[in-house]
């Protein structure tokens, strides 16, 4: 019995040291790529900061795109964990909290943020990493099916305005793309209050859909232009 015992301890050690091992060349893969260009950093260069040999990286990952696609799969993870916890507060009555969540999520790190979308567009094509491309747009098609039910809830509630649900996800999509495109305007970059104004940003997404806000034209209604001065 303590045989079996000692053989399923060896095996779930063994386990862990190889996980904890990946989670090291991912750690240094991002470190490298967060500070040099994508095509800059090399396997080799990966293995050296994680300080393993360049072989024992492609016992976990046969290719570079498959550490690019994990950092981004990483990324998608963790901001669908702090939107299902913003969507569970916000069906407890906490209507903002899961655009709260995802402000805070995406703000939290623009580098990061921007990284990945530089990593998407390159990797959009990708034959080598197909399966992991479709499991990131799973997750992302789940994430809009859970905001959508709750949306729809809080439309129907009165809560937010009674536009199309996704009217209201991608207005939030849209206002941290272009907080995260903000934070690296080299019109913006001489300011120091950065991070005073992604919380800003954040407090503006998190009620910006609330009903009693939207205002739109009448299909077929002309402006109307001011009289000029006479």
């Amino acid at each position: 019995m303590s045989s079996k015992t000692s053989s399923a301890d060896r095996i779930r050690e063994k386990k862990k040291l190889f996980l904890d091992r990946e989670q090291k060349i991912i750690d240094a893969a991002l470190e490298l790529f967060l500070k040099e260009s994508i095509d800059a950093v090399t396997v080799s260069k990966i293995a050296s900061r994680a300080g393993i040999g360049k072989g024992t990286v492609y016992k976990h990952f046969l290719t570079k795109n498959e550490i690019l696609v994990r950092i981004m799969l990483d990324y998608e993870r963790n901001i669908t964990e702090c939107l299902a916890a913003g969507i569970r507060k916000a069906e407890k009555g906490d209507a903002g909290a899961a655009a709260q969540s995802y402000f805070e999520a995406r703000l939290a790190r623009p580098d990061l943020d921007r990284l990945v979308q530089q990593l998407e567009g390159r990797l959009v094509d990708a034959e080598d990493i197909a399966d992991q491309l479709k499991e990131l747009h799973n997750t992302r098609r789940s994430n809009e099916d859970s905001l959508s039910h709750m949306l729809t809830k809080q439309i129907g509630a009165g809560v937010l305005e009674d536009v199309p649900p996704h009217f209201h996800y991608l207005a939030c999509w849209a206002l941290a793309q272009g907080a995260v495109d903000l934070w690296y305007s080299s019109s913006w970059n001489y300011h120091h209050d950065t991070a005073d104004l992604m919380e800003f940003i954040t407090n503006i997404g998190v009620t910006m859909g609330n009903a009693g806000q939207y205002h739109p034209v009448s299909k077929g209604a002309k402006k109307k232009n001011p009289k000029p001065s006479q």
